[in-house]
């Protein structure tokens, strides 16, 4: 088995569990706001709505198809707008109080920080991430798993976003490697996984809903996150 000397892990889904965190800032957002006062009537309908028109924006957004800022104007006025609320402003609001809780949740994917102990002994352990610079930060410091990595790569400061290749070479590049002593670990298979293949870099892609896809050619596939204590 090849040696490998970098590690370089995606952040949320991967190691901070967005989805649990996401939805309590949601819920926070939905009382704060008397989001139901506003034709919103179900807390779960709303989170759904959320979240299938974040997940399609930041679809566009990966491929630079629109601004971060059309993305976070966009994302909470369109789900208003789907219960017939037509309140930009109120979108807006919701988009700022939604960064200003979200990052600082702390649940992380289940054996996480058990499995960076162990890697951490024996790799250099990096971030590259897709999410915000303001709120990626916050959420490793209070997450508690900024001690464990050396370098946090976002797309931000990349000027590029996964899968593009320039991600990553920036990445190898700042930890001082080259793909080939390189692994990286990701949840998204498009941005994570291909990505990293685009630059001739081994991966592992964390599928733990073990969702169906047709690529055979994966250096390594993991339900768990502890299953990486076996492979590395």
């Amino acid at each position: 088995m090849r040696r490998y000397k970098h590690l370089f892990f995606d952040l949320d889904r991967t190691l901070w569990d967005f989805d649990t965190n996401s939805k309590f800032a949601l819920s926070e957002i939905y009382d704060t706001f008397n989001l139901k006062g506003e034709g919103v009537a179900d807390l779960n309908e709303f989170i759904s709505r959320y979240q299938l028109i974040n997940e399609r924006l930041w679809g566009w957004y990966r491929m630079g198809n629109i601004k971060k800022n059309d993305l976070r104007r966009r994302r909470f006025s369109e789900a208003l707008a789907h219960f017939g609320c037509e309140n930009e402003d109120l979108g807006v609001k919701l988009d700022e109080n939604y960064i200003k809780i979200s990052p600082y949740q702390k649940t992380l994917m289940p054996k996480a920080i058990e499995t960076l102990e162990y890697l951490s002994e024996k790799y250099a352990l990096h971030i590259i991430t897709n999410g915000f610079e303001e709120v990626q930060n916050i959420k490793m410091q209070e997450s508690g798993l900024q001690p464990f990595f050396k370098h946090i790569i976002t797309s931000e400061r990349a000027m590029a976003r996964k899968p593009d290749p320039i991600v990553f070479n920036l990445a190898c590049k700042l930890a001082k490697t080259i793909p080939a002593d390189s692994l990286m670990i990701g949840d998204d298979l498009a941005a994570d996984i291909l990505g990293a293949k685009k630059v001739w870099m081994d991966q592992v892609y964390f599928n733990p809903l073990e969702i169906s896809h047709d690529h055979d050619d994966i250096t390594f596939e993991i339900k768990s996150l502890e299953e990486l204590k076996v492979i590395l």
